[in-house]
């Protein structure tokens, strides 16, 4: 009985290594070969490269781009909260509601403590 289950799923994730290995193969086997220093230089949206890839950030931007990551995935959360909200609080219960309150005076209290940390701001 369990491999009844899983025996669709088995053979479409084979199927679908199958044809990206067949395309890579594909590619290998019938793709051009001529490496010219055009080919191999970096395309910046059709503009000449400026400088080195390579550049490096200052310290400033690691903290903003933490804290947007931070803040970001309060919104992967906010979403399936929203879509079961409905069955959350069946029977006039405030369960879900409450619950989404202290996601989010958590995340304000997280925002505050940024704030008044100067990680966040403008200069």
């Amino acid at each position: 009985m369990l491999a009844e289950m899983y025996l669709p799923a088995v053979v479409m994730i084979a199927v679908g290594v199958g044809v990206a290995l067949l395309f890579l193969l594909g590619a290998v086997l019938l793709g051009p070969k001529a490496s010219t220093a055009e080919k191999l230089s970096p395309f910046e949206c059709g503009s000449e490269p400026i400088g080195s890839p390579r550049v490096r950030f200052t310290v400033k931007f690691y903290p903003v781009a933490i804290l947007f990551l931070v803040f970001d995935i309060e919104a992967a959360f906010i979403y399936p909260w929203a879509v079961r909200f409905k069955s959350l609080s069946e029977g006039g219960s405030l369960f879900g509601f409450i619950e989404m309150l202290v996601f989010l005076a958590v995340l304000v209290a997280a925002l505050v403590y940024a704030w008044r940390k100067r990680a966040i701001g403008w200069e």
